[in-house]
């Protein structure tokens, strides 16, 4: 996945998601949730179309959110009447609404005292979904602290990918717990940076629920009054860990879920959607490994649910990390990715870059061999090869235990046509 931030498998949740996408503030966490992580990935595609990185952080987490008060709170909003009627093809109203204002105030009453700035909010029933957040300061420096609200589907592969903690080679953070809570739910708590590559300071703390019922509530916080472009503004984010999880699990967020309108089932004569569904990451694994020369050692492998996929592998002259990412839906940024590249008498596009890493590695360099087969399906996949085991640490080796003949070889296999 190219790198952002969807959490992408080339860098930077995917994203992703995609968190690390772009350097500006990004205040509409939610709409991005909601575009979907596949399409995040995509988009970032076409923003970093001549890079090739690592993975993304998890981007669901995000700043957008909701908050809502109980019926008899003396402060909550009035459930009185309801929303008025969507008009038809929009989305369905739910029970009860709840302004921005509701939002920010119910946040307030769950932190610690201190003071506020900058705050800002979507109500349930915006279209582009609910978003509460705002500046705190607890005496100890200004903070951004944002929420978030989204419905999943229970045991999806959205689930296991936003719950699972992240692989220490393709995101650095300091720490990350998931566990399984008494009443079924699935929590969360994540400990890393705003920057993947760590070019800045700004450490980003999450805390995400996953309820039984597929509520997902999120809570995001930096050490910085602002998730980018702000200097940071003290050591560390001012919850500490036991209290982002009191906040994310208070008893009030589950009614946000339920409070934001589901939107209508298409009509029956809609036309099914054709998309080509994701390629699986254990298949992208497989194949890869099997590809590998044999005189490889391969000393740890692991990769996303879907598309990505790395091994680490030494030829008795240290490590060496070869990353690879599958995709179908690729063919309207082949302009992009291969201007400078060559065309196979197939048709297959190709294009060869070598240059440093893209994280925080001293010396680390990156060969990378990219191709697309022809096809209106834009069938992509490219695989890249450094001199370290992580790119996240300084180079251990001249170069990569893989030649770009080799990684040539590899990306133009046949046996990749069996994902298509």
């Amino acid at each position: 996945m190219l790198e952002n931030e969807r959490q992408d498998p080339f860098e930077d949740r995917l994203g992703t998601a995609l968190r690390d996408a772009g350097d500006g503030f990004e205040a509409d966490r939610a709409a991005l949730v909601t575009a979907g992580r596949a399409r995040g990935r995509r988009a970032l595609l076409r923003r970093r179309a001549a890079v090739v990185g690592g993975v993304a952080g998890v981007a669901l987490a995000g700043v957008g959110g909701v908050l809502v008060l109980p019926a008899d709170h003396p402060a909550g909003p009035d459930r009185s009447g309801t929303a008025s009627a969507a008009s038809a093809g929009d989305a369905t109203t739910a029970a009860a609404s709840f302004t921005g204002d509701d939002l920010l105030r119910e946040l307030k009453g769950l932190l610690p005292p201190g003071t506020y700035g900058e705050e800002s909010a979507r109500g349930s029933d915006h279209q582009l979904g609910p978003t509460a957040q705002l500046v705190y300061d607890d005496g100890a420096g200004a903070a951004a602290i944002g929420m978030g609200f989204a419905r999943v589907e229970p045991g999806s592969a959205q689930v296991r990918e936003l719950m699972a903690c992240p692989d220490h080679n393709i995101t650095p953070y300091d720490d990350c717990s998931s566990d399984r809570l008494p009443d079924g739910s699935l929590l969360k708590l994540y400990q890393g940076y705003e920057y993947p590559d760590l070019r800045v300071d700004t450490k980003r703390w999450t805390a995400d629920l996953v309820t039984a019922e597929g509520q997902h509530v999120s809570v995001s916080e930096w050490n910085s009054p602002a998730e980018k472009g702000a200097p940071v503004s003290r050591e560390e984010p001012p919850l500490s860990t036991e209290r982002l999880r009191e906040l994310v699990t208070a008893g009030v967020w589950r009614e946000v879920v339920d409070a934001v309108p589901k939107s209508r089932k298409p009509p029956r004569s809609a036309a099914p959607r054709t998309e080509r569904p994701e390629v699986s990451g254990k298949s992208v694994g497989d194949t890869l490994a099997a590809l590998l020369p044999r005189k490889l050692d391969v000393v740890s492998r692991g990769g996303q649910e879907s598309e990505y996929a790395y091994v680490v592998v030494d030829d008795g002259r240290g490590r060496s990390l070869v990353q690879i990412n599958v995709q179908h839906g690729m063919a309207d940024v082949a302009g992009q990715l291969y201007a400078d590249g060559e065309t196979l008498p197939d048709g297959t596009r190709v294009a060869t870059r070598q240059g440093p890493g893209e994280k925080s590695g001293s010396g680390v360099v990156m060969w990378t061999v990219d191709t697309l087969r022809p096809g209106p399906e834009g069938f992509r996949v490219v695989i890249s090869a450094f001199n370290t085991g992580d790119q996240n640490k300084d180079a251990t080796r001249d170069a990569p235990a893989l030649t770009v003949e080799q990684l040539r070889t590899i990306a133009l296999s046949g046996e990749w046509d069996r994902l298509r």
